[in-house]
């Protein structure tokens, strides 16, 4: 049994083996390789190029080279309306599109001053999609990590789960990848019936899977070797490059914007926020694992909770008038017309929201000039921002180490090229 003080001096020994390897690299005579990984390559789990220039089996130095799916969705946003956009931020962090659209939206209503006026209804519902989609980016980022590093019946595990909330989205929103679910204002729907008996099952069920892939892992030596004191990130280190979401919370820094800076029913909701020690592949793991038993919490809580009434502001100039009462009545009619053609009429200004995706923090900056385009929109992805530690996290170890580090960050190469 691996006691805590025998896991911290093993740490720290493997640690202080990789920097004296990489200060002996200055004092090795012989020619250097450099060797490209990437961008087509199954443990950059996209498009990542990494120019590795080699001493041996050892890093020297590392340069990601990122751009391969670059796709211009700032520039799209920026020529059309703040609706249409809505199906492009699907395409971010795909495998959690619930979340990435509940995003967008809260950011464009609190441009347009109406982040306060959501139906209690409608933020339950989304806090629901947030947490959803948090547990099901994690199911995958854990099942690909594990394979990574050789666990081939983990991936089988976390992907039977993860089926169980493709079902979900497909019974939620008619779509079971891009969902495109969250509105302006609302959402496209409203539950529909059994969906929370559906739901409340899945959550009976997620957690002996759960329990079951940190069995096969934690305490597995193989994957204990290949994780323990590797790319190992201080506190000062991940907050200096800007880290965020489980990556920042495994280096020992508890901060979550659902905790430090609340949106929805956050505040109304108890949940705690797992952190690491370590600050290793490890303490990277096991932080997700923790995060899903805590997602799986919130999401009980909110379905206990779950109240009546709309999920739609009461506004025709910002949500689409039901069908009815546009085909019968006149005022309505130009709402919808208005409202298709031209977008909601957001006022000038500008702002920033922030939101604790599965990632991390994701945020939508937009300045707006009036009407129903922004004049402009940037995104910051985490998975951009957390890549940018790589050049100072990998020279000093090995090769085979690249596959654990890159498996720990879990990033997603469609909102880091966005």
């Amino acid at each position: 049994m691996v006691t805590p003080e025998l896991r911290d001096i093993e740490i720290q020994e493997r640690a202080a083996r990789a920097a004296a390897a990489a200060d002996d690299l200055a004092d090795v005579q012989g020619e250097k390789m450099v060797l490209n990984m990437g961008p087509s390559h199954p443990a950059t789990h996209g498009v990542l190029r990494i120019v590795l220039e080699l001493d041996g089996e050892i890093i020297s130095k590392a340069a990601p080279d990122i751009g391969y799916l670059h796709r211009g969705d700032e520039k799209i946003a920026e020529n059309m309306t703040y609706t249409q956009f809505i199906p492009y931020t699907d395409r971010l962090d795909y495998l959690a599109p619930l979340a990435n659209n509940v995003a967008y939206a809260l950011a464009v209503e609190k441009l347009l001053g109406i982040d306060k006026e959501l139906p209690p209804r409608c933020q339950f519902i989304r806090v629901i999609c947030a947490e959803l989609a948090r547990i099901s980016s994690h199911l995958l980022g854990l099942g690909s990590y594990a394979m990574d590093v050789g666990a081939m019946t983990v991936f089988l595990h976390t992907f039977t789960e993860r089926e169980k909330i493709y079902n979900l989205c497909e019974s939620l929103s008619g779509a079971r990848f891009t969902t495109s679910y969250t509105r302006i204002g609302g959402l496209s729907r409203d539950l529909p019936p059994g969906w929370v008996e559906q739901c409340r099952k899945f959550l009976d069920e997620v957690p002996v899977n759960i329990d079951e892939t940190e069995t096969f892992l934690s305490r597995n030596r193989i994957f204990v070797d290949r994780t323990q004191g590797v790319g190992v990130i201080s506190q000062e280190d991940a907050i200096d490059y800007g880290l965020s979401g489980p990556n920042l919370r495994g280096s020992g820094v508890e901060h979550d914007l659902r905790k430090v800076h609340p949106y929805l029913v956050y505040d109304q909701l108890r949940f705690d926020v797992p952190v690491g020690s370590a600050g290793d592949c490890y303490d990277r793991y096991l932080v997700r694992i923790e995060e899903m038993r805590q997602s799986v919490r919130i999401l009980r809580q909110c379905l206990d909770q779950l109240p009546g009434g709309p999920v739609n502001v009461e506004n025709g100039k910002i949500v689409l008038p039901p069908k009815q009462r546009v085909l019968t009545r006149m005022e309505e009619l130009i709402h919808h017309f208005i409202n298709v053609t031209q977008g909601v009429n957001a006022p000038p200004g500008e702002i920033y929201f922030a939101h604790e995706n599965p990632k991390g923090e994701l945020g939508f900056y937009i300045n707006s000039k009036g009407g129903g385009t922004p004049h402009r929109l940037k995104i910051r992805s985490p998975s951009f921002v957390n890549l940018g530690i790589l050049q100072y996290l990998l020279p000093g170890h090995m090769v085979s180490d690249i596959v654990a580090i890159l498996g720990s960050f879990d990033f997603v190469m469609g909102e880091c090229d966005r």
